[in-house]
């Protein structure tokens, strides 16, 4: 079973998503402090993780960067998501491997993450 780790300080967005990955066949770690988010990511493992570009009190960029040069995580595909479009470019820079933009269709976010997890 593909492991995603999905960290948001929002619990409804983190409540919908893991309800809809885990009906998806997904195994699902769902975080709320940002800051936890490389130590969480190195101990589950994920095969994707989930990330939101702005919390309060972290930043997912920061997460992201940290995350892109560790070397048990360097290799994990990112997919960050926001409700601020503006910072789509932003999360290239970072090292994010997708964007997804809130609030986003449920279907989008399962096929987005097939892309990743999807091996032949």
């Amino acid at each position: 079973m593909k492991k995603i780790l999905v960290v948001d300080d929002d619990s409804g967005i983190l409540d919908s998503v893991s309800l809809v990955l885990e009906e998806g066949g997904y195994d699902v770690k769902a975080i709320m402090k940002g800051d936890k988010a490389v130590q969480e990511a190195v101990f589950y493992n994920p095969d994707v993780i989930l990330l939101d570009v702005l919390m309060s009190g972290t930043d997912g960029r920061e997460i992201c960067k940290a995350m892109k040069k560790d070397k048990n995580t360097q290799d994990t595909p990112i997919i960050m998501m926001s409700a601020h479009p503006t910072v789509k470019h932003m999360t290239k820079e970072c090292g994010a491997d997708a964007f997804l933009e809130k609030p986003f269709d449920m279907h989008k976010l399962l096929k987005l993450i097939s892309r990743f997890t999807y091996k032949t």
